[in-house]
């Protein structure tokens, strides 16, 4: 399973981590976040170690969306260095965040 980044956990997992982060905003209720939920854990399972890849519950820590200007579900956001490197908006296959993983590693 993937990481659970929080309103509370943000910082230290995801902003002060020296690894890229990759994180999937979304809710239970939004379909297709619940199509691209399996993925986020095959990629977790794949980069374990090497990436935090993780998910945020937008109703459960509206301060990240608000924040990071999450508008649309889902909302992949590649983050290092304390920066947005990359995003993605929707459901998209595994390859295509592969391959965004492999350009920021």
């Amino acid at each position: 399973m993937a990481l659970e980044f929080t309103d509370s956990n943000f910082e230290t997992e995801v902003l002060k981590s020296d690894k890229l982060s990759v994180i999937d905003f979304g809710a239970e209720w939004c379909g297709p976040c619940r199509a691209i939920g399996p993925v986020i854990d095959d990629l977790y399972k794949d980069y374990e170690g090497v990436v935090n890849i993780g998910k945020v519950n937008v109703e459960q820590n509206p301060q990240l969306s608000i924040n990071y200007g999450i508008t649309n579900l889902p909302s992949i956001l590649f983050v290092k260095g304390n920066k947005v490197v990359d995003k993605v908006v929707g459901a998209v296959p595994k390859s295509i965040l592969e391959r965004k993983i492999q350009q920021h590693i």
